[in-house]
């Protein structure tokens, strides 16, 4: 290990079991050197194994509902008390589609599903740095990462109305990001990773069908939820100081690729 968070303090959203992508970020982000707080929708915490997580990485758990200003506001103040200071870094790995989960069609949308989905997967996201931004809780060269996937700008059919949610967390994260680096010295990103057989990834239909196309696509294969950690690390350490605004692509080269031999390979004949 390379201690690139050693002293530095933060929150992680989002960690459910060990095929999440937030439970790698800690468990990275604890061999690195940093403190943190972990949280969770508390049914999603009944759902998961975060407080082996907890232990594992000498961390505390604060339950919040991220679309509740007033238990993001607790979790951000307890986590100052808790952590004796100010806030390095954020992991924003939350995301949900009621319409997926219901199997509604995308032409056919329930749209009191796409509000809740849509505050879950995106809204939250401002909500978090509206607490985060007005309490000046993050530290100077602070680092905020949200996760994402490329169906913000390209059609994957099957995922449905989470493509719009990401793209609104995409442009959030811009927005957002501007008066955060103006006034604070923060940087806000997103890593749009890779297909990724975690627990809110494989609810979605045909997400095999993804991860085996993304692979024959990707010159250097997909990124593992581990990989995907190690890239969010050097985000939150001082190495990426100046890196801001961006929406970063962790995907094997799938974002500039238009077809592999792979690919063309099971379209053309012998």
């Amino acid at each position: 290990m390379y201690n690139l968070l050693k002293g530095k303090k933060g929150i992680i959203f989002g960690a459910l079991n060990e095929h999440s992508i937030a439970w790698k970020v800690a468990e990275r982000a604890h061999e690195e050197g940093a403190e943190f707080v972990l949280t969770n929708a508390p049914i999603a915490m009944r759902m998961g194994e975060i407080n082996a997580l907890a232990e594992k990485t000498g961390s505390q758990v604060i339950p919040a509902d991220a679309t509740s200003m007033e238990d993001l506001t607790n979790l951000v103040e307890k986590s100052m008390e808790i952590l004796g200071g100010k806030i390095d870094f954020v992991l924003h790995s939350i995301g949900m589609s009621v319409n997926v989960r219901k199997g509604r069609h995308y032409t056919d949308s329930k749209y009191d599903f796409t509000h809740k989905g849509f505050d879950v997967s995106a809204l939250s996201f401002h909500k978090t740095m509206n607490v985060l931004y007005n309490k000046k809780a993050m530290n100077e060269w602070g680092s905020i990462v949200a996760l994402t996937y490329m169906a913000a700008q390209r059609v994957f059919p099957d995922y449905n109305d989470m493509a719009d949610n990401k793209a609104y967390l995409e442009s959030i994260a811009r927005s957002f990001g501007y008066f955060f680096g103006r006034d604070h010295k923060v940087r806000v990103n997103t890593v749009s990773q890779s297909p990724t057989p975690t627990t809110a990834g494989s609810g979605v239909k045909g997400f095999d069908g993804f991860i085996s196309y993304a692979e024959k696509m990707s010159p250097l294969g997909n990124a593992t939820a581990l990989e995907c950690a190690d890239y969010t690390i050097s985000l939150f350490s001082d190495l990426t100081k100046k890196v801001t605004l961006q929406n970063l692509f962790h995907d094997g080269g799938f974002s500039n690729m238009g077809v592999s031999d792979a690919v063309m390979e099971k379209f053309t004949e012998e």
